[in-house]
């Protein structure tokens, strides 16, 4: 296999007559392909991501979801569902000549890796996924609720941008608030949302990050798009993505988990780790839902390095 890296190429592939996405490819043109679906849903994919997999031995394919990231129009609801993004995966690899390919994601990724391996299991090689997030209603109730239990200062301030009379359901309200024609409440209220969210993710406190996060333009869009998919139970139905599982559990598969991950907690891992035994399950100790660097990137590493060892030992 030949090793050379390439620089890191860029295209636009307008998926409907609406939604337009951005697409990169890094890595080695030759080596073993390997797609990365972002969280959010709405975040758009950080360079950081893409160094958990080594470029002399992927073709590392990334793009940025509808409405998120350099993807255009920013921040849009419409047209913007799981079977579209489906859709979407399917317009990216036939365009980029590809017959199957791994798929990677973390957090909201995970999910949409799952549902669309379970829509197309003759185009996968197999799975890296992380951060582990079902959309059931017990992962969107722990979101908006749960996590109190462990940050209720960090809670205290997210509940209190909303009127005391909305507080049971923060979800609808603050979804009201993100679809408002009002621009100026939207981006007020997705700071809000993304603050709280940015200051839950990391092991310890990061300043930094959470100054990252709660960039306007970038948290307008996951905010919205994320209580969008939230509303709608990503689009699913209830437990669809563990009831069909195996349509996928012939694949290598690789499921890293943070201990202490209290965006994506771990008992959603672990009943996919349940349906799912014959995947490698690795839970990290010392980290939360940040895997861009420490233990968690260290480990996800060395999955994807697992990952290409086994496709090489298939096809030898």
């Amino acid at each position: 296999m030949q090793k050379s890296v390439s620089r890191a190429s860029q295209r636009r592939l307008r998926v409907s007559e609406l939604h337009e996405l951005f697409v990169e490819e890094q890595g080695n043109p030759q080596g073993v392909p390997i797609v990365f679906l972002h969280g959010g849903p709405g975040a758009g994919t950080s360079p950081a991501q893409l160094l958990t997999f080594d470029p002399a031995k992927f073709r590392i394919i990334s793009f940025d979801q509808r409405g998120a990231g350099r993807s255009t129009p920013h921040a849009e609801l419409k047209e913007n569902t799981t079977s579209a993004l489906i859709s979407d995966l399917e317009r990216i690899r036939d365009a980029l000549g590809i017959e199957r390919w791994f798929v990677a994601g973390g957090s909201w990724g995970s999910c949409l890796a799952l549902a669309y391996g379970e829509a197309h299991p003759d185009r996968c090689l197999g799975f890296r996924l992380h951060g582990i997030f079902l959309a059931d209603a017990a992962d969107i109730e722990w979101w908006f609720n749960g996590s109190r239990m462990i940050f209720p200062d960090r809670w205290e301030i997210f509940s209190s941008f909303i009127p005391e009379d909305e507080r049971h359901d923060l979800l609808s309200a603050y979804y009201r608030r993100l679809t408002s024609e009002d621009p100026d409440r939207c981006i007020e209220a997705a700071i809000a949302l993304r603050t709280f969210s940015a200051t839950t993710q990391t092991f310890r406190p990061d300043e930094g990050h959470v100054r990252k996060l709660v960039e306007p333009a970038a948290a307008l869009a996951v905010s919205r798009i994320f209580t969008h998919y939230c509303v709608n139970g990503a689009f699913l139905e209830p437990g669809q993505l563990l009831k069909n599982i195996d349509r996928i559990r012939h694949l290598p598969c690789e499921i890293v988990q943070a201990r202490y991950d209290t965006v994506t907690p771990m008992a959603s891992a672990w009943a996919l780790h349940r349906a799912w035994p014959e995947a490698r399950f690795t839970i990290v100790t010392e980290a939360n839902h940040q895997s861009t660097h420490g233990p968690m990137a260290e480990v996800l590493r060395e999955a994807a390095d697992r990952l290409f060892l086994t496709f090489i030992e298939a096809t030898a």
